[in-house]
């Protein structure tokens, strides 16, 4: 799918709901000035092409007793297929993974986590990461502060 199979009637309602994901398809054709017949079909051919990948909430992680957040960087010792993708299927499946990034370069993973405090950091990264025999070695950077970004289509 590139952004030339994408009209300008497309690039307006995936737009609308980046800013809000929650938004009736009567508001979003009135705001959009389409029918809603033909605003729902957009909307569903979106996602039947995959461009809509999926709808997410979020919640907030403080509010629900995960104040620290951090990114553990992850080194492997060797990086064969197999093993990669043996890793990266156990990262994701830890409690309190948030993501988790394959990368290049020097790190080989990035793990973002939310959890209650730093026992509970430390417990992930010995309990759950480093337990791999392909782990090298890891690094543990806390979040301070997070921020979205403009996104694909602008704010």
């Amino acid at each position: 799918m590139t952004k030339a199979q994408l009209d300008e009637v497309d690039l307006e309602i995936l737009a609308a709901l980046t800013r809000d994901a929650e938004i009736t398809n009567k508001a979003l054709a009135h705001s959009l000035g389409l029918a809603e017949s033909t605003c729902a079909h957009r909307v569903r051919a979106l996602r039947e092409r995959g461009v809509i990948r999926d709808t997410r909430i979020r919640v907030d992680e403080t509010t629900l007793g995960y104040p620290l957040q951090a990114m553990i960087k992850v080194r492997l010792a060797n990086h064969t297929g197999p093993t990669v993708t043996a890793l990266f299927d156990a990262l994701v499946g830890i409690p309190r993974v948030l993501q988790v990034f394959h990368v290049a370069g020097v790190d080989d993973f990035l793990v973002h986590v939310a959890v209650q405090d730093a026992t509970a950091l430390r417990d992930i990264v010995l309990e759950h990461i480093t337990i791999h025999p392909v782990v090298r070695g890891t690094e543990t950077q806390l979040v301070f502060e997070l921020r979205d970004g403009a996104g694909l289509l602008g704010r």
